[in-house]
């Protein structure tokens, strides 16, 4: 049995187990107990977590919506966008050292019509933000030959009934929405390997 590790944020904690219910007669699926965060947080704690799953067959990784963020409105989005890309660069030659395939997934759309997150401290996420840091990492992906599953698209036009009232993680409909996707590109690219 196929062992995938899913690396990513709260909606990659959101829909891991209903993916996982899917792939269960083909995978061993498998993920960090912790969310994953902003890349930065993500490239320091691989050590951990590849040293509990040293050698996947697969990876399904995201990082982005707490990059994106902006928490005071003077410094703008959490992570500069060059180093945001700089840490999916380390985190990609890390996990490629697995010997894992390594597949990226973009970042899910925010609630269009209400940019400013609830709470006593509002973050925002910005529309816009999202779009340009999934279209740098997409570039950057293609350059480095890997596969884009692309989660937005799966909200994106949809967000008023699939983005919860909390204006960022996917309601019940969308959890199953994503967890189709996630497991059908798994899917997929373990049929291409073993040429089916």
């Amino acid at each position: 049995m196929k062992q995938v590790l899913l690396l990513g944020d709260s909606i990659r904690m959101a829909y891991q187990e209903a993916a996982a219910q899917r792939l269960r007669d083909r995978c061993e699926v498998v993920w960090p107990k912790e969310n994953c965060r902003f890349a930065a947080y993500t490239q320091n704690s691989l050590r951990f977590w590849l040293r509990e799953w040293p050698h996947p067959d697969l990876i399904h990784w995201n990082n982005g919506l707490w990059d994106l963020c902006i928490l005071y409105q003077e410094d703008g989005c959490f992570t500069p966008l060059e180093e945001y890309l700089r840490s999916l660069s380390v985190i990609l030659r890390e996990l490629r050292a697995t010997g894992a395939q390594v597949v990226f997934a973009t970042s899910t759309p925010a609630h269009p019509k209400k940019e400013v997150l609830p709470g006593p401290f509002p973050p925002c996420i910005h529309r816009s933000d999202v779009i340009r840091y999934n279209a740098a990492a997409c570039r950057l992906m293609r350059r480095e030959g890997v596969p884009v599953n692309d989660l937005f698209a799966v909200m994106d036009g949809r967000e008023e009934e699939l983005v919860s009232d909390d204006l960022i993680h996917p309601t019940e409909q969308a959890v199953q929405l994503l967890a189709d996707r996630v497991a059908s590109c798994i899917l997929d690219m373990l049929d291409r390997e073993e040429g089916k």
